[in-house]
C-alpha cells in the first residue's frame, strides 16, 4: 500500500511542476507585492529579456551567486508573458528554473518599469539589491560578487 502511495504522489510531483518554475504576469503592483513578501531578506530582482545578449550572457552566474550569498532572486523578464514557454526554456539552461519567474503582462510596460523604478528607462539588464534593512540599489549591466556582498548584507 505504502508504496501505491509513494508512487502516486512521485506521478503527481512529475505531472505538476513547481509553482516557481512557472513564469507569473508581472503586472501593475507585482513589484510592491514581492518587495513586501521578501522584507527583511537579503532580495535581488533581476530584470532581463530573451533579445538583450548580455542578459544571456549572465544568467547562469545567478545560480551560483545566490548559492555563496545567501539572499532571495526573483527573476523578471521584460518580455511579454506570452512567451513563457521560451523564457521557461532559458531559465532552465542556465539552472534558474527553481527561482520566481515573472514576465511583463501589460503592453503599457512603461508603467511597470516605473514602478520598479522612476529613472528607468528600459535599460537591461537591470539589477535592484534590497537589502534585509530594506536599502535598494540599482545597477545596470553585470553584477559582480563584491558588489552584491555589499549592497545585500550590510548591517
Amino acid at each position: 500500500m505504502r508504496g501505491g502511495i509513494l508512487v502516486v504522489l512521485l506521478w503527481l510531483l512529475a505531472a505538476f511542476p513547481s509553482q516557481a518554475a512557472e513564469t507569473r504576469p508581472f503586472v501593475k503592483g507585482t513589484y510592491a507585492e514581492l518587495v513586501k513578501a521578501h522584507a527583511g531578506r537579503p532580495l535581488v530582482v533581476h530584470f532581463w529579456s530573451l533579445t538583450c545578449a548580455p542578459c544571456l550572457a549572465d544568467l547562469p552566474q545567478w545560480p551560483k551567486l545566490q548559492k555563496r550569498l545567501s539572499f532571495d532572486l526573483v527573476l523578471v523578464s521584460t518580455d511579454p508573458h506570452n512567451q513563457a514557454p521560451a523564457l521557461a526554456a532559458r531559465l532552465k539552461r542556465a539552472g534558474l528554473a527553481d527561482f520566481p519567474s515573472y514576465a511583463f503582462a501589460d503592453s503599457f510596460t512603461e508603467r511597470l518599469m516605473f514602478e520598479a523604478a522612476p529613472d528607468w528607462r528600459g535599460e537591461l539588464p537591470r539589477t535592484h539589491l534590497i537589502s534585509a534593512a530594506g536599502d535598494t540599489t540599482a545597477i545596470l549591466g553585470t553584477v559582480d560578487e563584491m558588489i552584491l556582498r555589499d549592497k545585500l548584507h550590510r548591517h
